[in-house]
Order: C-alpha cells, then structure tokens, then sequence
C-alpha cells in the first residue's frame, strides 16, 4: 500500500491557513445529547476556535452537525446540513457530516477479490455496496476523548471494526481526530489492521456556504485535470478521463448549476487529484458563496474528492425552515478512488499488517468582503 505523506507545517503555514484574527475564547465543551435506541448515551462536542469559528460534533457516527462561520458581514451560520437533536440522524440513514468507512464510496456489487480470495460485502444501495455498508462506521458510537487546547481544540475518536463485519476481512483499529485551529478544521485518519482489507475513510459533510437556498450559484475549482466516469449505478468503468471541454472542468472557477443539465442526474463523480510537487497537502478545492462572501478551501493528502451535488435530496427532511431539497447542498469527499479494489490502475486502499494508514484533510474557511 502506497504509505501516507506526513503533511508539512511549514507548508501549511506558508499558505496562510492559520488566522491572524483577534483571539475569541476558545476550547471543547460536551454536553448530552440523548441516547441510542439500546440505551447507549452520545454526546456533543463544540470545539470554538480563537477567531470564533464554531463545529460541532457528535461520538455517534462522528458527525458534524454544525460549522458556524462567518459571512461578509460577520453573521454566523451553520453551512453543513445538520440537526439540533440526534432523533433525525436516527430515523433516516442519509450520511449528514457523519464519518464513513471501512470503505468511503460505492464496491461493484460488493465482491472483491484480495490474495487469491474472494469477499463479499453487504450490499445497500442497489446491487453495489456504499459507504461501509448497511451498519457502517456513521451508525457507530465512537469512543470520544475531548482535548482541551485553547489554541486547537480537538476530539479524538476511536472505533473497533471486528474481523468479518459488513463482510471485511481482519480486526481494524481506526482512530479520527476533529481539530480546529484558526479558521482550519483539520481531520486525521489513522488504522491498522491485522489481515490485508480495504480502507477509504472520509467525511461526509453536506455544505452550504449560503446556509440557505440551493449550491446552484456557488462558484467551485478543483484541482483535478482527470475524472473516473461511471456506469448506471455509479460504478466506475476503470478509465481515467481528461475533464478538459467537458461540463466537468472545473479547473477553473465555474459555477455549479452552469453545466449540470449536462450531466445526466448530476454530478455525483470522483476527481483524481493532480499531484503536488510540495510534500504533504495538496490543494483540492475552492468553494465560494456570492451572496454571502463565505468561502473554503481544502487540502488532503487524498488522490480523488467525490464531488457530489446533492441529487438524491428531495424535500423530504428540513431543519427548521431548511428543507433539504435536490441541490439544496454539496459534497467534497477527499478519498481513494471508488472500487479500487477492483481496479488495478486505481491507487491502492489495501492496509496489510504492520502498516499504518494514515491521512489527513484540512478544511479552510474564510470571506470573500
């Protein structure tokens, strides 16, 4: 497997990633949130930033259900699609802000085959196998240990993935630490494993830099020459594809809904990355809000981001006044690519015993005035 670069602070730093604003009180605080349908309690986490950046953050599923941010005239509100109360997050299973795993993005029919055998997983959305699985890493209550910096708050998370669970071979110890610094919310991924077995972990946040309305009019760049088109069930078909004079270019900034009646039932694609010559994280994205000024940019460590335009919303869930109807919110997933276990010319997601597998994302938030 293709070790994991640790990412370069000097970098980072040399990118303007961390604010230079007036310092604002800061640190975790946890309250209860209600409890499991066994009986299980779960708690909540916010993590306040020294410029004020607000993330909140649940041990069940690892979801962030809030990240309050500042528009261009210093209002906050929350830009992820997310709930008060963990009573939504358990009627419906629709990935809101949740950590995803074993394998972030969709199996071809769930079958896999690694060291001369043959695996199969549990199949949950149409004859393929997505996000983990029919009980994966988001419905999971994670082990949670809050660590109070004022200067980077953070929540620590672990999960204990037994041999054979949603199909995957080998006990899989998986770590993920929230951190916000700054304006910064980094996201670091750790497992090890004690059988070969497939990981793409990634986070599954819903944003809307409007914090209301549709992502029609956002205006987004990622940083990728190349994309895997799909087949009908959203299966890769193993080419790699320039995005040149194509209604995925979006090399440049461009705005979503210009060209999304071309892509039958939307965008919902994985981007290969370009590489950087920088040791560490590598740009990805830029999202920008006209309206409110609100922007973010990520960084990862990842080869791919699924950009996903929320399609498969339909007006069915609201928080509040907020109905979550299609294109009323996007998704930028860093990750390893869809089906790589079925790929060969796709990055390798094989973890083996005595390897750690380790990566990390960084989301910018900022303002355009």
């Amino acid at each position: 497997m293709k070790h994991y670069l640790l990412f370069s602070i000097t970098w980072i730093l040399t990118l303007g990633i961390f604010s230079c604003q007036a310092p604002t009180q800061s640190g975790i605080e946890q309250q209860s949130w209600g409890k499991l349908p066994n009986g299980e309690p779960v708690d909540l986490f916010k993590l306040t930033s020294t410029t004020g950046l607000e993330v909140k953050i649940s041990n069940f599923g690892g979801i962030i259900t809030a990240i309050n941010a500042p528009d261009k005239n210093g209002i906050k509100k929350n830009v992820v699609l997310g709930f008060d109360s963990i009573e939504p997050y358990l009627r419906g299973r629709n990935f809101f802000g949740a950590l995803i795993g074993r394998y972030g993005n969709r199996i071809d029919k769930g079958q896999f085959t690694l060291n001369d055998s043959t695996y199969q997983l549990s199949i949950n959305d149409g004859v393929n196998h997505l996000h983990g699985g029919t009980n994966g890493f988001d419905q999971k209550l994670w082990k949670a240990q809050p660590i109070n910096n004022p200067q980077a708050p953070a929540l620590k998370l672990s999960y204990f993935s037994r041999d054979g669970e949603e199909g995957y071979p080998g006990n899989l110890e998986v770590t993920v630490i929230y951190t916000l610094k700054g304006d910064s919310l980094f996201i670091e991924y750790t497992a090890t494993t004690d059988k070969p077995t497939p990981v793409n972990l990634t986070n599954h946040a819903f944003y809307n830099l409007g914090a209301e309305g549709l992502i029609l009019d956002h205006i987004l760049t990622i940083n990728a020459d190349h994309y895997t088109p799909v087949d009908s069930t959203l299966i890769p078909t193993g080419e790699i594809a320039p995005v040149h004079g194509t209604p995925f270019d979006f090399t440049k900034p461009y705005e979503i809904g210009a060209r999304i009646d071309q892509v039958p039932g939307g965008y919902d694609h994985n981007f290969v990355l370009n590489e950087s010559s920088k040791e560490g994280l590598k740009f990805a994205a830029r999202l920008e809000d006209p309206q409110t000024g609100r922007t973010m940019e990520i960084y990862t460590q990842e080869p791919g981001l699924q950009f996903y335009s929320g399609n498969f919303l339909d007006g069915s869930i609201r928080s509040g006044n907020f109905v979550f109807e299609q294109y009323s919110a996007l998704c930028l997933e860093t990750q390893h690519f869809p089906d790589s276990p079925n790929h060969d010319n796709f990055p390798s997601t094989i973890l083996n015993p005595g390897e750690t597998y380790n990566t990390k994302t960084v989301m910018v938030f900022g303002v355009n005035k």
